[in-house]
């Protein structure tokens, strides 16, 4: 691994850390960071032995969003086209994040801001340092939040609190954030990694089958009405059911002895 690359990606006891590494632009994302953070999720998915991801940002903070310097243009030149940019980089990103059969954790250090923010929103279970922001500030340079953004925050903070962060594009503190439900939990600077990994070793000793069903239906559930949520849930009860992992979990429980999952 080179430390100079613009992703990194590490592998142990299961759990694979992919910390995003431009930390002198705040790990703000261009094009050669979208292209290897594509490649390491795909190693990821293809890696067996993977059974929970943590996402965090080297340096002083999570991710700025987009590095801005990357989409400027001199004058007379045309200006650059943000929707082929979403379309390419942005849209997929989030969709493979949502679609991973995997527990994803963003451990957020420092600002996340932008697509940056939502970025981290589009993990699973988000830890933040207690020196965190959260910022929408795509109205500062005219624009509305990608990423996501439109979508997910209406559906976790309300729609006041929603139109609030998107229309001020203000920074929300870790503590709100969690607060609001934005994010689930709020440690110390210097214990976030500790407390991701943590959280993440222990996810990848669980029915990792089971975690990735809870996933996808809860996920859906908000379009859903309770009359598919219902079904849905059945159906995938019912596949869990036959799964090597749930019978080893009634074995242990009536055994008394602690589970030894192996996501199959």
């Amino acid at each position: 691994m080179e430390d100079n690359q613009p992703v990194l990606l590490t592998r142990q006891d299961g759990v694979a850390t992919i910390t995003l590494n431009r930390p002198d632009k705040i790990n703000a994302f261009n094009v050669a960071m979208h292209e290897m953070l594509r490649e390491h999720l795909a190693t990821i998915v293809a890696d067996g032995a993977i059974r929970a991801i943590i996402l965090t940002g080297a340096g002083r903070g999570f991710c700025a969003g987009q590095d801005l310097a990357d989409r400027a243009t001199k004058p007379g030149e045309a200006p650059p086209d943000l929707g082929q940019t979403i379309k390419t980089w942005y849209n997929p990103l989030v969709r493979r994040l949502r679609a991973l059969p995997l527990p994803v954790i963003a451990a957020v250090n420092g600002i996340a801001a932008g697509a940056g923010a939502n970025l981290a929103l589009a993990a699973d279970i988000v830890i933040a340092g207690r020196s965190a922001k959260f910022g929408q500030a795509f109205c500062k340079i005219g624009l509305l939040p990608d990423c996501g953004g439109t979508w997910i925050l209406p559906r976790l903070v309300g729609q006041a609190r929603a139109a609030g962060l998107a229309l001020t594009g203000d920074n929300l503190s870790a503590e709100t954030a969690l607060e609001w439900g934005l994010i689930w939990k709020v440690v110390d600077d210097a214990a976030l990694l500790d407390e991701a990994t943590k959280m993440a070793r222990h996810m990848a000793t669980q029915p990792t089958l089971a975690l990735a069903a809870i996933k996808q239906a809860l996920q859906v559930s908000s379009t859903h009405t309770l009359d598919q949520q219902l079904d849905l849930e059945r159906d995938l009860q019912q596949h869990l059911g036959r799964t090597r992992d749930y019978r080893e979990g009634i074995a242990a429980f009536l055994d008394k002895r602690p589970a030894q999952f192996t996501g199959c």
